[in-house]
């Protein structure tokens, strides 16, 4: 993984976890809620992975969660300015979870 995404699946990692602790679901019974197994869950939370869309689905949905907003909090995708200009990952500081 290069930097930004790196820097992605720690932070949904984080967002994740905050998610899922607020719900009182345990990894395992988060994983059953989303058709996942633990370990998925465990390496999701722990950003040594970065989701694939249909995983997220499934993440937002075991935790009756909009996929937009708590899980991604503080990500963005900035556009490019030019043709020459590409675009990168976007971190808001304020919306960082921090446990």
């Amino acid at each position: 993984m290069g930097a930004a995404s790196n820097e992605v699946a720690r932070r949904f990692g984080q967002n994740m976890r905050h998610v899922r602790r607020g719900t009182g679901l345990s990894q395992e019974a988060l994983g059953f809620e989303a058709g996942l197994h633990r370990t998925e869950i465990g390496l999701l939370e722990r950003g040594e992975r970065v989701p694939r869309i249909d995983t997220l689905l499934k993440v937002a949905a075991g935790l009756g969660a909009k996929v937009e907003s708590p899980l991604l909090d503080g990500i963005a995708w900035r556009r490019g300015t030019t043709t020459t200009t590409p675009g990168t990952f976007k971190f808001n500081e304020d919306e960082r979870r921090d446990e």
